[in-house]
């Protein structure tokens, strides 16, 4: 195992689960090099300039790209007198009394997102640890979540942390570890994101209001599929959440779509479960327990 650094990546085409890409495999362990991230400074700046880029934190500007920016500041703070976050989490948590139990778990409350928020990307403050020990790349990555969403985003953030770092996910067996950061350079960014701003976001590609992308370095989650999951998962919204974030970032990670290998088999992660499983079961983890 080389010695831990920074990967980098390089982004290529998007990837959304309604258009085909280029069949891929699933693959233990990365190339020594890591990816390289090949965003210039223009490029990020006109995307930060489009999505409104900043900091989800009550305490100053964001670290990444808004220093000295009071206003951008100002933004970031959650509106005390509207009470969004409260909102949120009232939201969200309401009727979870009453939420079904599925495949033995009991599920999160599904939650109605509008077509379109604030168009603004709030980065989640604070930091995730990775895993301990020294085995694996460490991959440095920040989480976004547009405001205005009805859904928590400290929440949100501790919930891809999780996935990410899960032993059935992509560090499985210790090739990768994944730290949530709010500033500096990260190799990638999971973005929760309107139906409206996830369209803009993948542009080339049409998301229709409806599916997920991973485009120029971000894992853009359409927050309805979030809040309601898809019918390919026949009600299991934890295991879609699982399977949304894994998919996208698989794609941040240089894997390509992949195709179920045969009726009843469990479906590879990249495959584009979202639209149909082909014939295979549901299933959320690039490598899943026998």
């Amino acid at each position: 195992m080389p010695e831990s650094r920074q990967p980098v990546y390089a982004p290529a085409r998007p990837h959304a689960p309604d258009q085909p890409g280029p069949p891929g495999r699933r693959t233990r362990r990365l190339g020594r090099r890591g990816w390289t991230l090949a965003l210039g400074a223009v490029a990020a700046a006109s995307v930060t300039a489009a999505a409104g880029v900043a900091a989800w934190t009550a305490g100053g500007p964001s670290h990444a790209g808004h220093a000295g920016d009071a206003d951008a500041a100002k933004r970031a703070r959650p509106d005390a007198r509207t009470g969004t976050q409260a909102d949120a989490r009232a939201r969200e948590r309401a009727g979870t009394a009453n939420v079904p139990v599925v495949n033995g778990r009991r599920q999160p409350a599904r939650v109605g997102v509008p077509r379109q928020a604030s168009g603004r990307y709030g980065v989640v403050a604070g930091t995730a640890p990775p895993p301990r020990g020294r085995r694996g790349e460490l991959v440095r990555y920040a989480v976004e979540v547009e405001r205005g969403l009805p859904f928590q985003a400290e929440e949100f953030a501790a919930v891809v942390h999780g996935v990410l770092n899960d032993p059935r996910g992509w560090g499985h067996g210790g090739t990768l570890r994944f730290q949530r950061v709010s500033g500096g350079p990260v190799s990638f960014r999971v973005s929760l994101s309107s139906p409206a701003l996830t369209d803009r976001m993948c542009l080339p590609l049409h998301t229709h209001g409806r599916l997920s992308c991973h485009s120029g370095g971000r894992a853009v989650l359409n927050a309805r599929r979030w809040g309601e999951g898809a019918p390919s998962y026949r009600g299991d919204l934890a295991a879609y959440r699982e399977y949304l974030v894994n998919h996208e970032v698989g794609h941040a990670l240089g894997h390509g779509h992949d195709r179920c290998p045969g009726r009843g088999l469990k479906a590879p992660v990249m495959v584009q479960q979202t639209k149909s499983l082909y014939g295979c079961r549901a299933n959320p983890w690039p490598y899943p327990p026998d």
